[in-house]
């Protein structure tokens, strides 16, 4: 019987007929055929002892062997490569589920340690134990067991990296760390009217102080009047081995974190604009440039937030987000509760570079300060000059594709984290935000130059903020910030009924 060479050989084998191996390769067809090479050549020089012919040129279909040789070859494989191999058709499919491959990979994975008693060793006592259990289950349940137990370990060595908080922000310290143990990546799904989709990869990336930001740009984009929509996920590798670096062409696991219609760019969601392009916000924290010439994609930005971003990233599916686990209220009786004691961290920043980034303690309400649903939280008072802040260095939205960059001024990246009194985060976002003039100060006295807002609004909130250029000194000044908290959202995290 022909001699199948191990998995990780040279690619060339001789028959008994000492004819040297041809070129292996793959190539379409029916399933998956394996030329002239390889395992094909000792079963071609059998072929010569029986017929007296060359076989030189021959081919043979791995949908031809006999199901045993095509088990002893997947035996060889890991859990990564078993599972790219179940892709293959129906038959490849059932092959790879087999339950004695799975307990074999399960039980190497998984094995308690060695016991130093010698009645018995550990491996011995798990293997007679699981050959008892292969036959009673169905196909694929050891697989099942793998993957479910991999992904389970994952998420608890996820869960002690992310349980350090930061005294200031609130949020896990170690953030980045549980970005490098994931294999955490970021793809944007485009979807065409006729439902093709067009997966890309991140092709820049970069950590800020509270948020992580992903680009994509390219020069292949689809037109945008055939797409319909934009799904933004995250994507991590199902195996994880912490000693080497993610494959990518391994099976990976999506979690949908929003989905965006590319049909509403409208004056309404325009940021700002250069000469090459102008860039829309689309909520929540997605940038999208268009050139505006052709007004076709140029690159699409997301502004992630680090509250919750690993759970969101890792934990939905494809097609469902992954769901924050409800709040239950603290019994507290006093009659002030959820007016007093929040604090505020706020970034704006744009390519790596910060213009404010700031904390603020100790700010408090009043049910007086409730108006049209909202309650008003000020965090910097045109009367009080000792609050007023400058913005450091230019304020600009940096961009840039495989050909060009530029920068939209007036634009930046806001990373807002607001606090409530036990120190949990209250109200997150990483948003794209513009600086556009203003008539002058809502509620404070006129100022010896020009005179801006900065606006951001969503389902739990508002943020104003109101700044004045000062030409001598060429820079910007906060002179007023003030956040609106949706009065729902303190009623429902409270318990209360303001």
């Amino acid at each position: 019987m022909a001699r199948f060479p191990p998995p990780g050989g040279d690619g060339s084998a001789r028959g008994r007929a000492g004819k040297a191996a041809g070129g292996a390769g793959f190539r379409s067809g029916r399933g998956v055929r394996l030329v002239a090479g390889c395992a094909a050549l000792s079963h071609c020089g059998r072929l010569d002892e029986l017929c007296g012919e060359s076989c030189t040129g021959c081919t043979v279909s791995l949908d031809g062997l006999p199901s045993e040789i095509l088990l002893k070859i997947l035996s060889y494989l890991d859990a990564v490569a078993l599972l790219c191999a179940g892709c293959v058709n129906r038959r490849f499919y059932h092959l790879a589920n087999d339950n004695f491959i799975w307990i074999r990979i399960y039980s190497t994975a998984f094995s308690p340690k060695r016991s130093n008693w010698k009645v018995n060793s550990v491996e011995k006592t798990a293997v007679s134990m699981n050959s008892l259990s292969v036959g009673d289950k169905e196909a694929g349940y050891w697989k099942k067991e793998y993957i479910t137990k991999q992904i389970a370990s994952v998420k608890a060595a996820l869960a002690r990296v992310l349980k350090p908080l930061h005294p200031y922000t609130g949020l896990p310290v170690k953030t980045k760390e549980a970005l490098r143990i994931s294999g955490l990546g970021w793809v944007i799904i485009l979807k065409e009217n006729s439902g093709k989709e067009h997966i890309l990869e991140h092709v820049d990336l970069s950590i800020n102080d509270s948020s992580v930001t992903a680009v994509w740009y390219g020069k292949d984009w689809p037109r945008l009047v055939t797409l319909s929509t934009l799904d933004l996920c995250g994507v991590t590798p199902v195996f994880m081995n912490r000693s080497q670096t993610p494959i990518k062409n391994g099976p990976r696991w999506h979690s949908l974190i929003a989905k965006y219609n590319l049909s509403r760019f409208t004056e309404s969601t325009v940021l700002g604009c250069d000469r090459l392009i102008r860039i829309f916000c689309l909520h929540p924290g997605l940038v999208v440039g268009l050139w505006k010439r052709e007004e076709e994609l140029a690159f699409v930005m997301a502004n992630l937030h680090f509250h919750h971003l690993v759970e969101r990233s890792t934990l939905g599916s494809a097609a469902i987000p992954y769901e924050l686990p409800p709040h239950t209220p603290l019994l507290d009786d006093s009659p002030e509760r959820g007016l007093s004691d929040y604090q505020l961290h706020v970034d704006m920043h744009s390519g790596g570079v910060s213009c404010l980034c700031g904390t603020f303690r100790n700010l408090s309400t009043s049910k007086g300060c409730i108006e049209n649903e909202y309650m008003k939280l000020s965090v910097i008072s045109f009367k009080n000059s000792t609050e007023h802040l400058p913005l450091i260095g230019k304020v600009g939205l940096s961009w840039k594709t495989n050909i060009f960059d530029g920068c939209i001024k007036s634009c930046s990246i806001m990373d807002l984290t607001l606090l409530e009194e036990y120190g949990k985060p209250f109200w997150c976002f990483s948003s794209p935000v513009c600086m556009r003039p203003s008539p002058g100060p809502s509620d404070g006295p006129t100022f010896l130059g020009e005179t801006y807002r900065v606006d951001y609004a969503d389902a739990e909130g508002r943020v104003h903020l109101e700044l004045v250029w000062i030409e001598e000194t060429g820079e910007y000044f906060i002179v007023s910030l003030a956040l609106y908290l949706r009065v729902a959202k303190i009623n429902h995290w409270f318990g209360t009924k303001y």
